[in-house]
């Protein structure tokens, strides 16, 4: 059926000062109703941003937003509970640093290359003494992160010393140096990879940006490249996302980057659009069809045409369109000739819906900000204590380094990450919270339909309600546990009956 004019949420796109825009009013075209802008000025603007926003009556909050305003962005989103920030506020995490993209892969356990970091610089310079060589040096934090001048290759102690001495980079962030083949950005929409292309060094060199000399070319790109994409995709909740993936000449993939911000030809943001009013609308705009390795097609023009081609359209495979093409191509993958739209099958566009709870929230994750420099320098090995990170699985695993010797040994497929164990570093991660409880609660759809009925005032109908509102079990529990108030927004839900279900929950968990 999909909304009417009247009932499709109202639309704002969020534009910052000095900030390249990443959509405007052309992506989203035929949208019929008023997109309005809100623009952040940076420097205790924060009030005025808010009431801009609610004064609009913004329902849903386009843009993407900058390592150094993300904090910000953070407390803005807890003052405007029913804005809906597209990307969301989790999956712009990644966007912050690459310590943030690390800990995100830690704790999703994705491949990537083994990672370091470091707070306290004097514990790192003797890690470093030690290590073995070569390793890849990166500035982790700040605004101008991006096109591989803020990444370097170091083959000895001296030169990892030299440059830490003249970058001073914080915290000091760094993995050991895997031999390439190239690397690969693939970008998604709805998780499905809607573009992807090979980035080459240079003859004789390891760097494969192309603003410093790198080449890009679209054909062949590996399957299992595509599927680890997707992987993290849907691990971020992404509704559009861009990963950066190393093939290594060992044969192993491995993530290198990824996030909400990249550089995307004209027709890729087209794209994203359309996918943003399909999925507002609840179907009144139509899904974009985007085959299957299109980008091998696309790529064969001059890079300074594709750079400007705008509103590509691909009819849905039928073998009457002259799309067909799409269907009669074969793959070579795994040994066997696959058509493409058979795969075109396979990476399907999903509907991302809104998660109501954080994943990431400040107070845990913020470890750039909490641990300055300046704080760092009192983190010794005599009050070092063994605090886990917020994270899971085996790829986290925090060793002592006290004992660098005796880091256990590990294959590249779960990687022991080096790093400070430092006192009192976010205690609220180590410590058992109502908060955790309720996140090592599995409980099945039925199991929470019965419980929403054993309470007075509510039927089948309403539960159907809630769990369409909030798009699924753990979206449920998160809401009913972290913030009851956003149960008011589903039809029929009073302010009596949310405390009902409030304390009915807390009641369940004693």
């Amino acid at each position: 059926m999909g909304l009417s004019n009247k009932q499709l949420p109202k639309i704002g796109f969020l534009y910052l000062d000095y900030v390249l825009r990443f959509f405007n009013h052309s992506n989203f075209k035929g949208w019929p109703n008023k997109i309005e802008t809100v623009t952040y000025h940076w420097k205790n603007d924060k009030a005025r941003f808010i009431k801009e926003v609610k004064s609009k009556n913004i329902d849903v909050l386009i843009g993407n937003i900058p390592a150094t305003a993300y904090e910000t962005f953070r407390e803005i989103a807890r003052e405007l509970p029913h804005v809906r920030f597209l990307p969301s506020m989790d999956t712009q995490f990644s966007n912050k640093s690459k310590e943030n993209v690390t800990r995100f892969a830690w704790k999703y356990d994705l491949p990537i290359p083994k990672t370091y970091i470091y707070y306290n610089h004097d514990n790192a310079n003797e890690f470093l003494k030690k290590t073995e060589y070569p390793k890849i040096v990166k500035k982790s934090y700040g605004p101008s992160n991006y096109g591989g001048y803020f990444v370097h290759k170091v083959d000895s102690y001296k030169e990892a010393e030299d440059l830490f001495a003249e970058k001073k980079y914080h915290p000091m962030y760094f993995q050991d140096f895997i031999p390439m083949e190239a690397d690969i950005r693939v970008m998604l929409v709805g998780h499905k990879p809607v573009c992807a292309f090979w980035r080459r060094a240079p003859e004789g060199e390891w760097l494969t940006n192309t603003s410093q000399g790198g080449s890009m070319d679209y054909m062949n790109v590996p399957k299992n490249v595509l599927d680890l994409a997707v992987k993290v995709s849907k691990a971020a909740n992404a509704e559009y996302w861009a990963c950066d993936v190393a093939y290594g000449r060992d044969g192993k993939v491995r993530i290198l980057e990824c996030a909400t911000a990249f550089a995307a030809f004209p027709y890729i943001r087209d794209w994203i659009a359309q996918y943003i009013m399909w999925s507002l609308s609840e179907g009144s705009f139509k899904k974009p069809n985007m085959p299957m390795f299109n980008w091998e097609e696309l790529g064969k023009m001059d890079p300074s045409i594709l750079r400007t081609l705008r509103h590509i359209h691909f009819g849905s495979f039928t073998p009457s369109f002259d799309g067909e093409s799409f269907g009669k191509i074969k793959k070579n993958y795994g040994g066997k000739k696959v058509y493409l739209h058979t795969l075109d099958n396979e990476y399907k566009v999903y509907d991302v819906k809104r998660r109501w709870s954080e994943e990431w929230p400040s107070e845990i994750w913020n470890y750039q900000d909490n641990l300055t420099l300046n704080s760092a320098k009192s983190l010794t090995n005599e009050n070092a204590k063994n605090v886990p990170n917020p994270t899971s699985g085996e790829s986290s695993e925090v060793v002592t380094q006290v004992n660098i010797e005796n880091v256990p040994s590990t294959d590249e497929s779960s990687e022991v990450v080096i790093q400070e164990n430092i006192e009192n570093v976010l205690s609220s991660s180590s410590d058992e919270s109502s908060d955790s409880a309720t996140n090592e609660i599995k409980i099945s759809e039925e199991e929470l339909t019965n419980f929403l009925i054993s309470i007075d005032g509510i039927g089948k109908k309403k539960v159907e309600n809630i769990i369409k509102h909030f798009g699924g079990v753990e979206e449920v529990l998160s809401a009913i546990h972290q913030n009851p108030s956003t149960l008011l927004e589903v039809k029929g839900v009073t302010d009596k009956l949310a405390n009902k279900i409030k304390k009915s929950w807390n009641k369940l968990l004693k």
